[in-house]
């Protein structure tokens, strides 16, 4: 089976970031380095199959700086909350697994929201349907229907949030839709 080429502007990131971690994991961002973690880099591309990470081509700058804000903020209202329950509520703190589908199909979506869930304090991703680009959150203090909904919109507001600043022209216009609807 032959793979089918992937042009470098396409596969440009994916390098980018393969140097950046190797430069971390050795805490050596000297020149010298760099450039051989680039020729790893490129010879891992290249040698092993790596499915392609399809990017839209586009980052809203605009839209990425109010979101790491508004998610600083989520993560420090969360872990506050996660401290009262394990103070106040101890065990008997009541959990779920909740199935959420997403609006976006492409794997790079899909895997940033769920990262960005995991990330905050009290939630965490447990199983990915691919074929149905659904998450399942094993969520804690979930004690009715309205806090199960309430999860959801949180979990797809996210989903907006990063469509609005990678996510493709047509996701784009699907969050309009649904806006104007």
């Amino acid at each position: 089976m032959s793979r089918r080429r992937i042009s470098l502007r396409q596969e440009l990131p994916l390098l980018v970031w393969l140097v950046i971690v190797w430069g971390a994991l050795w805490q050596d961002f000297s020149p010298g380095n760099l450039l051989f973690g680039a020729l790893l880099a490129v010879a891992v591309a290249r040698l092993f199959y790596l499915p392609p990470v399809e990017l839209s081509g586009r980052f809203n700058i605009l839209y990425a700086i109010p979101f790491a804000l508004v998610f600083l903020g989520k993560v420090a209202a969360a872990s506050a909350q996660l401290l009262y329950l394990a103070v106040a509520r101890g065990p008997k703190v009541t959990n779920a697994v909740v199935a959420v589908p997403l609006r976006s199909r492409q794997d790079l979506m899909v895997t940033a929201t769920g990262h960005v869930i995991s990330l905050i304090p009290g939630s965490l991703v447990v199983e990915v349907d691919r074929s149905t680009s659904t998450l399942y959150l094993h969520a804690l203090n979930i004690s009715s229907p309205q806090r199960v909904e309430s999860l959801k919109q949180e979990v797809r507001s996210i989903e907006a949030g990063l469509i609005r600043i990678m996510g493709t022209k047509e996701e784009l216009e699907t969050l309009r839709m649904e806006a104007t609807a």
